[in-house]
């Protein structure tokens, strides 16, 4: 079901907000910490799961000073809904990923099925070792039991929009994590 911009901005007005700016942009440098400690010496492709990882994926790039390959690949199980369903495969990365460290960056691990996927994908692919890392981890008994590797934020079980997560593909922009109201 798709919302007109008015709507939009409504839910905007209404949301609640989890996490600011300063706080969100935070919790990717202590991310971009951890990732260097673990990858520096390791010449790592990250791919960036689009749409929703670009915000945080371009973020945290800015503070990973050491050698690596970019890349993304376009894998969505919500296609404008606020429910997941099949992945849907739009784009694969271009980069050869046999015997590369990978690293899959992504807005939101939540039951984790679109994660696992990529993976997956991954491994067939052949890569020598694989990584994750979400900005959002939500807390909930719904994970089908795989965790990333390097987490940003864990927030309760709400429906999220912000910093690359949309309400039915709006506010991706919105400065900062937001939780709509009732959902």
């Amino acid at each position: 079901m798709s919302v007109t911009p008015e709507q939009a901005q409504q839910v905007y007005d209404e949301a609640d907000c989890l996490f600011d700016r300063s706080a969100v942009e935070a919790s990717i440098k202590q991310m971009a910490v951890e990732i260097t400690e673990a990858m520096a010496t390791k010449n790592p492709l990250l791919l960036s799961v689009m749409s929703g990882a670009m915000i945080p994926a371009g973020i945290l790039l800015s503070h990973l000073n050491f050698p690596l390959h970019i890349d993304y690949l376009h894998a969505s199980r919500y296609r404008g809904e606020t429910s997941g369903g099949e992945l849907d495969w739009r784009v694969r990365p271009r980069y050869e990923l046999q015997g590369r460290v990978v690293l899959v960056i992504d807005d939101i691990l939540d039951e984790g099925l679109t994660l696992q996927a990529i993976i997956d994908h991954c491994k067939q692919q052949g890569a020598a070792e694989i990584y994750s890392a979400v900005l959002v981890k939500k807390m909930h008994d719904r994970n089908i039991g795989i965790e990333a590797d390097f987490v940003g934020l864990e927030v309760e079980d709400r429906y999220l929009f912000g910093y690359g997560m949309d309400y039915k593909e709006y506010w991706r922009n919105a400065p900062g994590i937001f939780a709509v109201k009732g959902l």
